[in-house]
């Protein structure tokens, strides 16, 4: 998989928008990309910029579908030629730290 983005989608409500989540995940279900759900957000993993694209539209409409007013951010590195996973960056990253990419306190 070469094409990675970061998915937020959610709507403009005052309540809790983890059912707006939820539904907006469980979109993805229906595309042919791998995701993790992150508290601020969802990193999607497709063979290509189309199948993302189609995956966030999708998941973008699953929240509009409740909601008046949907906010939806995207950002995509598609990084043609070469076949890398979200974690293979996260792993770089962590090669250069020489630990963990993350703090050790468990607040």
């Amino acid at each position: 998989m070469t094409c990675i983005g970061f998915l937020s989608v959610a709507p403009v409500v005052e309540e809790s928008m983890a059912p707006y989540v939820a539904d907006a995940v469980a979109a993805l279900d229906d595309f042919d990309v791998t995701y993790e759900t992150t508290p601020m957000g969802t990193i999607i993993e497709a063979d290509d910029s189309a199948e993302l694209f189609a995956a966030a539209h999708a998941a973008h409409e699953a929240v509009g579908a409740q909601s008046d007013r949907v906010e939806t951010f995207l950002k995509i590195d598609d990084k043609r030629g070469v076949d890398q996973r979200a974690s293979e960056k996260v792993d770089a990253v962590e090669q250069e730290l020489g630990r963990e990419a993350r703090s050790d306190s468990e607040e």
